[in-house]
Order: structure tokens, then sequence, then C-alpha cells
């Protein structure tokens, strides 16, 4: 019943389900890029699976078609997928993970650090922020294998490192 010639129905339902954060900020295409691009890397998605069609994600979100095939041909221009006529758009291409082991002992090591964090008295945005401005001076010291200190950032003059808001309050999404 889907109107697609016989033999080309897919296999089976995709195995991910879009969702939506509006208070974000992030454009909703890109929420679903960035949804596609995270299974991808979790694992959950691999190349040959078929991405949710487009009228399945228009109905279950109540978005515009156009916003889900602006999403899709980010996806192809990034060479993550790639559409099949009357068949849907496919993952085709891939992203470096970490292996099932060592991502659940991360994931273990990563909730263990969020009760911590809960215990702490930090709410869900405290803890993103935290996390966030962490992993920014972790990757801002990848050249010397330092963490940078807020004061040290560019841009930044006469931010002592002390208070603890200099980099928290940098972009952080």
């Amino acid at each position: 019943m889907s109107g697609n010639p016989p033999g080309t129905e897919a296999a089976g339902p995709s195995p991910i389900a879009f969702r939506l954060e509006p208070g974000s900020g992030v454009p909703t295409y890109l929420q679903l890029v960035q949804q596609v691009e995270q299974a991808l890397r979790l694992g959950y998605l691999e190349p040959g699976d078929q991405l949710p069609r487009v009228k399945d994600v228009v109905g279950s979100l109540a978005i515009n078609p156009n916003t889900v095939l602006k999403a899709y041909r980010e996806l192809e221009h990034r060479g993550l997928a790639g559409g099949r006529p009357g068949q849907g758009t496919f993952v085709e291409g891939t992203l470096g993970r970490v292996g099932l082991p060592e991502q659940t002992e991360l994931r273990r090591a990563l909730v263990g650090w969020l009760r911590a964090a809960d215990e702490a008295g930090l709410d869900a945005d405290g803890m993103v922020a935290l996390f966030s401005a962490a992993l920014r001076d972790f990757t801002d010291s990848a050249g010397n294998g330092q963490p940078a200190r807020p004061s040290q950032r560019p841009g930044r003059p006469g931010r002592s490192g002390g208070r603890g808001r200099g980099s928290a309050a940098e972009g952080v999404a």
C-alpha cells in the first residue's frame, strides 16, 4: 500500500526514529542530520540501513517535507546517505566509532559521572554546560596535551580562570 513498485519494499522499518528539541536553537534539519551521525557513531545505523521515509517523519514530527528532504540532501552531501528512486534513502557512509566493549565501559563511566553531577546539584542544563566546557577544553588542548584555561583563550582578555564561568559561557549549544 505504500505506492512503491512491487519488489521495492523496504525490508522493515528504519532502525532509528527521529525526535526534535524545539528549544535547542538548532535548526530542525540539522537536528535530523546530527541524529543520523550519532546513530552511525554508536553503531545503531550501518551502511545499507534505510532512513525513515520522508512521509513517516513528516507524520510523526509534524514538520514540512522540505525540511526532511533538506536533511537527507545534507547527509548525501556529507557522503553518509543516498536516495534510491522508489525505495527511499539509505545509509551509504560510516563515521569512526569505538567497539562495543569500549562503548559499554565508557557509557558506564559516564553514567557514574552523571550521578555524581546530579548529587552535586547540577541539573541537566548544568551537566551539558560542564561537559561541553570540558570537551571544548580537551579539544583546544589537542596540540599540547594540557587543557586550555578559560583565561588563556583567545578573545577572553581579563577573564580569570577561578570563577568557572569562562569556558562554559562560550558557544554552549
